[in-house]
């Protein structure tokens, strides 16, 4: 008589099956769910309902404020364990915004996108040197290619008046000048008086020895720009006083290239100047017959 065989209750492979794969199954799963102000989240463990109200970081993590009915706040890290209408979900941080463009050049004006430099005026503006020229143009460069303004140098003002006649000022023709040093008695304030008189040219200036003192000495480390003994190299001084190399005209254009990249804007530059370059382009773009 053969033997009864029993009732195998495992099968052949007790491994071969997994006894809480049917309450995984069952479980819900949760989804990812960004963390928008003002969306209404219950905290699986605590039962705490609430809305968001801000994400922010907290030593390295994220966490979640939610704000109940009450006005009552609590924190709880990001991740899994919410529900959201009736659903398990994880919460993830919003992502951040991208960067906007901006919506005012250096110069304070309203930034205007999508359009090309202008064709250059007849007009121009003149400014003493190389230093002025590089000034102007971080600043108020974006402006001047828009309105078709082009800005020349000058190697000094001595020949301010050749200068002027050479570019024949006249309606539709606007010459505006910008000079540094421009104070009662000095020699220029001598020259630009006889100049000044043709309607057709402004002449305006700034009380500086030089265009580097327009800058704010706070961008140096100054309350003020130190004083240089009379008959040394004011530029010199100043970059001795900075400690930066000095002895040679080739560390004086390396200084100014220091100090102009501290200037991010306008309001890196004392008004005495700001105003005075903003009269010289409302003059030479304010001509009706200057096409």
């Amino acid at each position: 008589m053969s033997p009864t065989p029993f009732e195998d209750r495992y099968g052949r492979d007790v491994l071969a099956s997994d006894p809480h794969a049917r309450h995984t199954a069952a479980r819900p799963r949760h989804r990812d769910q960004t963390a928008e102000r003002g969306l209404l989240v219950q905290d699986v463990e605590t039962g705490w309902v609430g809305r968001v109200s801000r994400v922010e970081k907290s030593g390295g993590s994220h966490v979640v404020a939610l704000t109940d009915e009450r006005g009552r706040s609590r924190s709880f890290p990001l991740g899994p364990g919410f529900w959201v209408e009736g659903e398990p979900v994880r919460l993830v941080a919003p992502r951040a915004a991208a960067p906007q463009a901006p919506t005012r050049t250096a110069s304070g004006s309203v930034a205007v996108a999508g359009i090309g430099a202008r064709t250059a005026r007849a007009s121009r503006i003149l400014v003493e040197g190389r230093h002025d020229a590089e000034l102007v143009e971080k600043v108020w460069g974006e402006d001047l290619r828009i309105e078709g303004v082009v800005v020349e140098m000058l190697d000094g003002v001595d020949d301010l008046d050749a200068a002027i006649r050479a570019l024949d000022p006249r309606p539709g023709r606007r010459i505006g000048v910008l000079v540094d040093h421009l104070v009662p008695g000095s020699k220029e304030w001598r020259i630009v008086a006889a100049v000044q008189r043709n309607p057709h040219v402004l002449v305006v200036g700034h009380p500086f020895v030089d265009v580097w003192q327009a800058v704010r000495p706070q961008r140096l480390g100054w309350q003020r720009w130190p004083t240089v003994p009379r008959g040394q190299s004011w530029k010199h001084g100043i970059l001795a006083e900075l400690g930066w190399p000095h002895a040679e005209q080739a560390d004086v254009a390396q200084g100014w290239k220091r100090i102009l990249a501290t200037v991010r804007s306008y309001a890196d530059l004392e008004p005495q100047l700001l105003g005075r370059v903003e009269e010289l382009v409302d003059f030479v773009t304010g001509d009706a017959s200057d096409g």
